[in-house]
């Protein structure tokens, strides 16, 4: 007899996973395939949308193929799909794309329409409506860009999409964007009565029609005859809505309910703090959850993985000697302190012409202890947006890491030392298409006889408890204070020096400086964190 599966896909930064589950978690095949955005300009991140449909007829028939090589008989009976976000993909009439995606907040080329929507709407009322003030992650502002900028491609343009609902209407030909992702969309969605702001739709996003809107777990429709022969799924296979990966993943450790705050450790760190109230502050991003009835508080670091990276090519060491000369080299570094806004900085200070600072060299200091004040400098990062998000009003009560880099030790240990924080490691950390396919596989329960709920505490329960040292937490205590006033008193000179690096043609290191840095995905995950 078939084993009854779901097949979930996630479209990243750099590269796409598959994943097809059984109905009690275990994992039968995986698969990934990788793929470059592309930088056409300074602050430009961008993607050709076609990609994400031709990865994922690759990555389900890879799935496909694998399960029957291991003698595997499957049936899948339900398809979720995740991806970065929010993106602005803009398609003409017939469906083609007007231009390239805009990515999300690592593209920074709409910030003359951020300041005029700005001006014109109000900042007070943009987060009143929105929830958040508008930032360099907000899609409206994309959207006027292309307006702007290209309004020959803005003339054409009939639809939205991101990554997840492109699948979905390759796979199902239903227009539908769910919740989550339209609020990232802003100011153009009103956060409090959970659909479209007409008025600012109207204003800003004039000829494009509005996606429906549907919640991440809704089945919003079937396989067609046409995705089925491209892609080995049978025909009438329910798919989710889906919805933007960080959220998703935060589904695949159960890490969505109030009191809930996701720590993704990746090639950048994510922070998605839950709740039931609308939480609004400057300096975070505000957004609906991926269940009716959550309200979010969202930040990022723009660096954590990316900046371990580029110091393990500059040092020519590999990991596993770095991480055990960052363990001998102590708390404190040996008296350094790392500002890692080495790609700018997104959240709390939300500051696009920060730069890397390291404080206190001297020629006894080792790459162990620039290695270690790394580690120390993302761990503060994290305390930075756990400290905002607190006097916000946020509640956090439990932490769930999640992440390639949550398969090393020492990373994880400074982590919660730096923060006081206790942190919750699941069995599984393979990401956001885990997330998709559970959802998948909630939508579709009871589509047979036996079938019940699963629950993501027996699909992925948790493996590991990390918890801070007492004996250190005075040390930290001081290094934050210190990570916190070096940032202010270098401000302004820093600022004059990404407005030198601007004026100057970027060469080849600098080009691969800035695709780590902008790589939110986690596909070398493991390998940064051992």
């Amino acid at each position: 007899m078939p084993k009854r599966c779901t097949l979930g896909v996630d479209i990243g930064t750099s590269s796409s996973k598959g994943v097809l589950v059984a109905a009690d978690g275990e994992i039968i095949a995986t698969a990934t395939a990788a793929h470059e955005v592309q930088r056409p300009h300074a602050g430009w991140v961008e993607m050709d949308g076609r990609i994400w449909w031709d990865e994922f007829v690759e990555l389900s028939r890879r799935l496909l193929a694998e399960a029957s090589a291991l003698g595997i008989a499957v049936e899948v009976i339900g398809v979720g799909v995740s991806g970065m976000g929010p993106c602005i993909l803009l398609v003409d009439e017939h469906d083609g794309p007007v231009r390239p995606a805009i990515l999300y907040g690592v593209d920074t080329r709409a910030a003359a329409q951020i300041e005029r929507m700005s001006q014109q709407l109000g900042r007070d009322e943009i987060t009143r409506v929105g929830g958040s003030t508008l930032t360099s992650q907000a899609g409206g502002p994309k959207i006027g860009w292309v307006a702007d900028e290209e309004p020959d491609a803005f003339a054409r343009a009939r639809r939205l999409f991101m990554p997840a609902s492109w699948l979905v209407r390759r796979l199902t030909g239903a227009y539908v964007l769910d919740h989550q992702s339209a609020s990232q969309v802003s100011p153009l969605y009103d956060i409090e009565a959970e659909t479209w702001h007409e008025p600012w739709w109207s204003r800003f996003a004039e000829g494009i029609e509005a996606p429906p809107l549907a919640w991440a777990g809704d089945i919003v429709g079937t396989v067609t005859k046409a995705a089925a022969e491209a892609t080995g799924i049978p025909a009438g296979t329910p798919v989710i809505a889906g919805t933007i990966d960080a959220w998703t993943e935060a589904v695949s450790v159960g890490a969505h309910g109030a009191g809930d705050l996701m720590l993704m450790y990746g090639t950048t760190m994510f922070l998605i703090a839950t709740g039931e109230e609308t939480l609004r502050t400057p300096s975070m991003w505000t957004t609906v959850g991926a269940f009716p009835g959550t309200r979010n508080l969202a930040g990022g670091l723009a660096t954590s993985g990316a900046l371990t990276g580029w110091l393990k090519e500059l040092t020519d060491a590999d990991y596993p000697t770095l991480l055990a000369e960052a363990a001998e080299s102590g708390v404190g570094a040996g008296g350094l302190v790392m500002l890692p806004y080495f790609a700018g900085e997104r959240t709390p200070i939300l500051d696009p012409d920060a730069r890397g600072v390291v404080a206190g060299l001297t020629l006894s200091h080792t790459r162990g202890d620039l290695y270690r004040a790394a580690l120390e400098a993302t761990a503060l990062g994290v305390r930075h947006n756990v400290e905002t998000m607190r006097a916000a009003g946020a509640d956090i009560r439990r932490i769930v890491a999640v992440g390639g880099g949550t398969q090393g030790s020492l990373w994880l240990q400074i982590v919660s030392d730096a923060t006081g924080l206790v942190q919750e490691v699941p069995q599984t950390t393979i990401g956001a298409s885990y997330g998709a396919a559970f959802l998948a596989a909630v939508a579709t329960a009871g589509s047979a006889p036996a079938d019940e709920p699963p629950s993501i505490a027996d699909w992925n329960p948790v493996a590991t408890t990390i918890r801070p040292r007492a004996e250190v937490a005075a040390d930290y205590d001081v290094l934050f204070d210190r990570y916190l006033r070096l940032y202010t008193s270098t401000k302004e000179l820093v600022h004059e020096l990404a407005a030198a690096q601007r004026a100057e043609p970027a060469g080849e290191h600098e080009r691969v400086r800035d695709e780590q840095a902008g790589d939110e995905r986690v596909g070398d995950e493991q390998e940064v964190a051992r």
